[in-house]
């Protein structure tokens, strides 16, 4: 039999779930496009999106919310195009309120990634991407559904195409400023937690990206019912990015743990 606590912990985790895309358009509400900065950083760390000839170049982001990845890569490389889904409609329509959109090069759209039902093709052909971005994407699904993401990413890649990630690691400061109440998995060394305002966060290893991407199995490892033998992915590079951060206000420093990986579609 449960316990009142496991019950309670179970009835919480529920709740959370069916209100994720509620909690996620009250975030952008709240903070409109002024949460998150612009990452002028993503073609230092990934040269596949360095613009070069100005050859066309199809590229897919995950979990777009307000535009931080796409506005800046099309600034830079002009022969980009850019499909960039979300989660939330508020955050959809804030990139396409957005002075910089213009459909002959970006394209928004809004996707839950976490179902088993739902499709990126439509809108995007399939084998049709260059390069995917996922930063801080895959972290804000519930991990017994991440696999769900990752098929439909690969339905719509082309053989060769990059897959670039970014997002939370093991031990990273955030989660060590979680206390117990936050956690959503009663599994020991389960690293999947709620935020105060609703939204979820997931702490990776290098390891479950490798179970997701290059095995093709559940976060748990358990297969997935029609996968490949593997995942269809060839990994890159995989490793752990630390960073410390200065609180100055509160003269605190945090230490920040990033997963960072590329994965080539085969």
């Amino acid at each position: 039999m449960a316990s009142a606590g496991e019950t309670g912990g179970s009835f919480r985790r529920q709740k959370l779930l069916k209100e994720a895309k509620k909690n996620w358009d009250l975030f952008y509400k709240r903070n409109t496009t002024n949460f998150f900065k612009d990452r002028h950083w993503v073609d230092r760390e990934f040269e596949e999106l360095r613009s070069g000839s100005g050859e066309p170049l199809t590229v897919l982001e995950l979990g777009c919310g307000v535009g931080n990845f796409a506005f800046p890569l099309l600034e830079r490389n002009v022969g980009a195009f850019v499909y960039a889904c979300d989660f939330s409609e508020k955050a959809i329509d804030l990139v396409k309120s957005n002075s910089l959109y213009s459909p002959s090069r970006i394209s928004a759209f809004t996707v839950d990634l976490s179902q088993p039902h739902t499709s990126l093709s439509p809108p995007l052909p399939p084998a049709s991407v260059d390069f995917a971005s996922m930063l801080f994407v895959l972290s804000a699904l519930p991990p017994d559904t991440m696999h769900h993401c990752i098929l439909k990413l690969k339905s719509v890649l082309k053989c060769g195409a990059v897959v670039g990630f970014r997002d939370y690691g093991r031990g990273d400061g955030a989660e060590v400023r979680f206390g117990a109440g936050n956690k959503l998995s009663l599994e020991d060394g389960a690293t999947f937690y709620a935020r105060q305002d609703g939204t979820f966060s997931y702490f990776f290893t290098v390891e479950d990206l490798r179970t997701l991407f290059v095995r093709g199995a559940k976060l748990d490892g358990s297969a997935v019912e029609g996968c490949e033998e593997d995942g269809g992915f060839e990994e890159i590079s995989c490793e752990y990015v630390r960073r410390e951060t200065t609180n100055a206000k509160e003269a605190k420093v945090m230490e920040r743990v990033f997963v960072q990986a590329k994965f080539r579609r085969k």
